[in-house]
């Protein structure tokens, strides 16, 4: 009996041997067989599948994939004041790799829980992270793209969204959750200088640059706007 599979794991989970066996929509894929390496919290497999390749043969090919979920983030601004308002925490994967002290300014957001997931209801996780994170508690939320983060290995797709804040919104303490071990500090910026820290390298996080430059392109601080 081994957890995961056929026993459920810390997390109740079964049969997490079979994800991707039932794939049909890429013809040129078939899923031979899948072996599931761990599941501690997030979910690790290595799967076999044969692909055709562009001259009608068949290649055999083994892929790992890192499943944690999917993800949910949103850009806080306050056009009136010129504002955004993004967190900062430590992250260990990037301080091992080379982040000064692991610290990273980002865009608040979290993981889907398994209610949102099954519901496929981003939005909701976005706002209870909103509320844990930053202590405010967003009115209209706009969803701006959902984006795959890093295809070649993990499964993630993040959904981003976009809403105004000010001192009406603020409800909560914010700070993130004790039980969760977050230590999360709130980071009020003029959105100029939150665009010029990209280019210093103080932002370094994709979702937070991404949203950024959404917002100064085509968002709230765009010249269309503006006009």
């Amino acid at each position: 009996m081994t957890a995961g599979i056929d026993t459920p794991d810390r997390r109740g989970r079964t049969g997490l041997d079979r994800t991707g066996l039932d794939l049909t929509g890429n013809p040129r894929v078939k899923v031979r067989d899948v072996t599931l390496l761990s599941c501690h919290w997030y979910v690790e497999r290595t799967t076999t599948f044969d692909l055709q390749l562009a001259d009608g043969t068949w290649s055999t090919q083994e892929r790992e994939t890192h499943d944690r979920g999917n993800g949910a983030t949103i850009l806080l601004y306050d056009t009136e004041r010129g504002t955004v308002l993004l967190t900062r925490q430590f992250r260990y994967p990037v301080y091992v790799n080379g982040h000064p002290d692991g610290m990273l300014v980002e865009t608040p957001g979290g993981l889907l829980d398994e209610e949102d997931e099954q519901s496929e209801h981003p939005e909701r996780a976005v706002r209870r992270e909103v509320i844990e994170e930053t202590g405010h508690t967003v009115g209209e939320v706009q969803r701006v793209f959902d984006v795959y983060m890093s295809p070649g290995s993990v499964t993630e797709r993040v959904t981003f969204y976009a809403a105004s804040y000010g001192p009406a919104t603020r409800t909560h303490a914010g700070g993130g959750l004790d039980e969760e071990g977050e230590v999360i500090e709130t980071v009020e910026l003029p959105f100029r200088q939150a665009l010029a820290m990209i280019r210093t390298g103080e932002i370094a996080d994709a979702k937070t640059i991404m949203l950024l430059q959404w917002a100064a392109l085509e968002g709230p601080f765009s010249a269309a706007a503006a006009g």
